[in-house]
């Protein structure tokens, strides 16, 4: 019966496109074994992990996962993280907030390895990255550049497989620690429409989403599947006051903001997804496809408090010497530093007469209150000095956002060939252009170098990443007297990806008249890329594979996969992969596989350069992230990067038995030369004169600087369970399914740049269990879904301040949903994430530092697996014809 079966299931497929590549093909579906085909035994069919035809995940010999869109739709968010995070528990997502341009796409990671270690497919072709790299990445995250996953919508998928194992071998560079394949619909009639409305149980974060879905006959051979998606979300707020803003206003300071400082997720404006997926049969045997997106969203989160009296550049600093009479500060002078610490502190203030002029100005000293002195305040205007402190007294909170925009288009033909030396091969010939851009602002700031003349609103320019493909894949099935046809796929692969910097807007990177006083350039928190930074970074490079199975009996499959690429900028690599399946019953299969693979550094972190602001030891200061090949950079130990190498295998078994599905899978990847952002580097003074003649902006306001470098070496090993039962169940059909990850990664090797607490976090950050137990009933009218989710202990850190860090309790969240069908056509929902509110682990601020007074306006540790949000319920109305 199981050769019947794989016959069966290679025949749809050769009937309905090429083998040759992954995903481009509809997925198809058949009875399962001993069973009628009814719409409750239906065995899922999976196109990842083979260039063979698609298979069903039992028989696949390496792991998959398959959820489908009816799945991914049962849940309170329409982010497409969240949604997956919920099915497959070896993904995990951080909401990392306060953290640059991570907030604005959200970075996950698959079997514990960074974003861009996960290959991400749409109908089965390379889906371009996003152009935000993650700066400030939460650890694990720091200088990822994954693709934005978050712009494809549940609705418009058929579903997502998910290849739990390495593939760089078959599909290419980022393959280290799996494939995700998003699968588009392909009806050609019917649809649906719906509305969700939704809040945190806390009373905000109110999101409204609406979604639409049609299939379209596309002639009488065709169809055109459209979906549309639009969505916005307030912000919301998990914070308590900061010590030092309460000590402002206590003291009668007006205007200080409650709470200062925000942790939460942004505001998410104008969000929208527009989807396509089209194809046409052009004869018997050949067919069209085209299929594309565009995306765009804007989102608007907070930064960092600017202390009033301390924040360097802007407020704080001492111009006065050890007899109280002004002075400029010798950042060499030892003895100097220890008086001037000593000192009473007072306000920095600059001379609009001139460098020459700024020891005249009055000194503003800061009483027993915390204010600045008043009266010295007053008199800084008929000296025809200036201060913050005047326009600005409460201090400010910078808001920090971007435009992302998405847009890709892909078309190509595949079919059977019917005549000449590959008569009966399938071939599959595309071409594909992605393109994602992120426009920053950040606004309620200042380029204090500017002094009294700085707006307070600025554009700091844009990152843009475009990436074109070309592909040519063949397929074709040879007679050797095995158990069935071997199958041999070759392919060609051409690629090429920009990054673009285009610089800002003059005011957010312009040295102003106050620059040599001690006042900082650029738009504070996040300056302007400056022209000299500007510009288009490119790399090309091509592929070359074969790839064969060999079915050697009934019961023992066999594949091999060798793959050559050449970049321009570092050279050529070539990988492998072998992969076995052993059916050993009926009812048992084993199956392994061991590979080699890589992960090209992306041009951008090769290239870019950008100012952020962090806490370093829990004080907020400015660091400088250059090129590796900088020559800063270089002086410090960075070099050009090189590609990541990975060596994995896995093996595991497969038990089918009536309605009882089982999967066990060990995997065990060791990564080499893997890129990150090193450990922020504390400049001296003739660093920083060496970065002045670099070019880089605001030297003089930089504590430290860092860079992308092949810096440590990983073993991430793990266990992969998976079961699904099915059965009648009080008067209706019930679906069981568990999944429970084991993830464990270990620091192998790594230098003086990366940092103990780096490594730290790398081992620790992420649950090393996680867990769902998912109960779905159908009755003749109504319907429901239950999820228990776990998530083992993990590593809290707050604000990357290493003190801060403790182990976490583990936690249990629940998801629920039911949904009334009032007709055939109209079906209410009503459900909620996290049903209980279960809260994250309290931020222990005190305990964790000594420091008291001091959490910098944190209510939860931020690396809380399930978020810091807690509940969440929505309702939900569809319209299906």
């Amino acid at each position: 019966m199981k050769l019947q079966l794989n016959k069966v299931s290679r025949a749809l497929t050769y009937a309905l496109a090429s083998t040759a590549t992954m995903g481009i093909m509809s997925t198809s579906a058949i009875a399962a074994e001993g069973d009628e085909a009814t719409d409750k035994k239906i065995e899922k069919i999976a196109v990842v992990g083979s260039r063979a035809a698609p298979r069903s995940v039992g028989d696949s010999p390496v792991p998959i996962d398959i959820i489908g869109g009816e799945e991914l739709s049962k849940g309170g968010g329409d982010d497409m993280l969240e949604l997956l995070k919920g099915s497959v528990p070896s993904l995990n997502v951080h909401q990392n907030p306060i953290s640059d341009a991570a907030s604005l796409v959200r970075p996950a990671n698959l079997r514990g390895l960074p974003a861009d270690s996960t290959l991400i497919l749409l109908n089965g072709k390379r889906r371009h990255r996003s152009s935000v790299i993650a700066f400030l990445g939460g650890g694990i995250n720091d200088g990822a550049q994954g693709p934005d996953i978050s712009t494809i919508p549940s609705i418009a998928l058929k579903q997502v497989e998910v290849l739990r194992d390495g593939a760089a071998a078959q599909y290419g560079s980022d393959a280290i620690a799996g494939v995700i394949n998003f699968v588009l619909k392909d009806a050609s009639e019917g649809g649906s429409f719906s509305v969700k409305k939704g809040q945190y149980f806390e009373g905000d974060g109110d999101a409204t989403t609406y979604e639409g879905n049609v299939g379209l006959p596309f002639s009488d051979d065709g169809f055109a599947n459209l979906s549309f998606q639009y969505k916005e979300a307030d912000p919301t707020s998990r914070s308590v006051q900061r010590p030092d803003a309460a000590a402002f206003a206590s003291a009668g300071l007006e205007g200080v903001r409650d709470p200062a400082q925000v942790w939460g997720a942004p505001e998410i404006n104008d969000d929208i997804s527009l989807f396509a997926n089209v194809g046409l049969d052009i004869s018997n045997n050949d067919q069209f496809y085209m299929f594309g997106n565009y995306s765009e969203r804007d989102v608007r989160g907070g930064f960092y408090y600017r202390n009033p009296t301390t924040r360097p550049g802007v407020y704080g600093g001492v111009i006065r010497n050890v007899n109280g009479t002004p002075s400029r500060r010798d950042p060499n002078d030892v003895e100097q530093q220890k008086l001037w610490d000593a000192a009473m502190p007072t306000i920095l203030v600059g001379s609009l007469d001139g460098y020459d002029q700024q020891l005249n100005c009055p000194v503003v000293e800061i009483g027993s209150n915390g204010l600045p002195d008043q009266a010295a305040l007053d008199s800084l205007t008929a000296a025809n000095c200036f201060a913050f402190n005047q326009v600005l007294p409460a201090g400010f909170t910078p808001f920090f956002g971007g435009n992302i925009t998405d847009t890709s288009f892909t078309v190509g033909t595949k079919g059977e060939i019917d005549e000449g030396y590959f008569e009966g091969a399938y071939f599959d010939l595309s071409g594909s252009v992605g393109r994602n851009e992120s426009r920053y602002f950040i606004t309620n700031t200042v380029n204090a170098s500017l002094g009294p003349d700085s707006p307070q609103d600025f554009s700091p320019g844009k990152y843009i990443q475009l990436e074109k493909n070309f592909n040519a894949d063949i397929s074709k099935g040879y007679d050797f007297d095995l158990a069935y046809e071997v199958n041999v796929a070759a392919g060609l692969e051409w690629h090429e990806e920009s990054f673009e910097v285009v610089s800002g807007d003059e005011a957010s990177f312009l040295p102003g008249p106050l620059t040599q006083q001690g006042f900082g350039i650029g738009s504070n928190g996040f300056p302007g890329f400056q022209p000299s930074a500007a510009g288009v970074f490119t790399r090309r490079n091509y592929g070359a594979y074969i790839d064969i199975e060999t079915p050697f009996t009934d019961e023992f499959l066999m594949g091999w996969a060798l793959r050559y690429e050449d970049y321009d900028s570092f050279g050529s690599t070539t990988n492998y992969k072998v992969t076995a399946q052993y059916q050993a019953t009926d009812d048992l299969s084993l199956r392994g596989s061991i590979s080699t693979g890589f992960r090209a550094p992306t041009v951008g972190q090769a290239n870019v350069s950008n100012v952020q602001t962090n806490l370093s030891s829990g004080v907020l200061v400015d660091s400088a992230l250059l090129p590796p090949t900088n020559p800063i950079a270089v002086q410090l130990g960075g070099s050009e990067l090189q590609p990541e190498e990975s060596q994995s295998y896995t093996f595991g078994a497969v038990y089918q038995s009536g309605d009882l599905f089982l999967t066990v899978d060990y995997y065990n990847i060791e990564v080499t030369d893997r890129i990150s952002q090193s450990e922020k580097i504390e400049l001296t003074q003739a660093d920083k004169t060496a970065l002045k003649a670099a070019g880089v902006p605001n030297v003089d306001g930089l504590a430290q600087v860092s860079f992308f470098t092949n810096d440590f070496d990983t073993t991430t090993q793990g266990v992969d369970v998976v079961a699904n039962y099915s059965m009648d169940l009080l008067d209706g059909y019930s679906t069981f399914a568990f999944a429970y990850n084991w993830n464990e990664t270990t620091v192998d090797k790594f230098s003086a740049i990366t940092g103990d607490f780096k490594v730290k976090r790398l081992e620790e950050d992420l649950p090393k269990h996680r867990s769902s137990f998912t109960w779905s009933s159908q009755w003749e009218t109504v319907s429901s879904f239950v999820r228990a989710n776990y998530f083992g202990e993990y590593q809290g850190v707050h604000v990357d301040f290493d003190q801060t860090a403790k182990i976490a309790d583990a936690s249990v969240t629940i998801d629920a949903e039911v949904t009334y069908f009032a007709t055939e056509s109209v079906s209410i929902s009503v459900g909620a994430n996290n049903l209980f509110d279960q809260e994250p682990e309290k931020l222990d601020f005190v305990g964790a530092t000594g420091i008291p007074n001091n959490n910098w306006g944190g209510k939860y540790y931020e690396t809380s697996p399930y978020g810091i949000n807690g509940g969440f319920y929505y309702v939900k109305a569809t319209y299906t014809f």
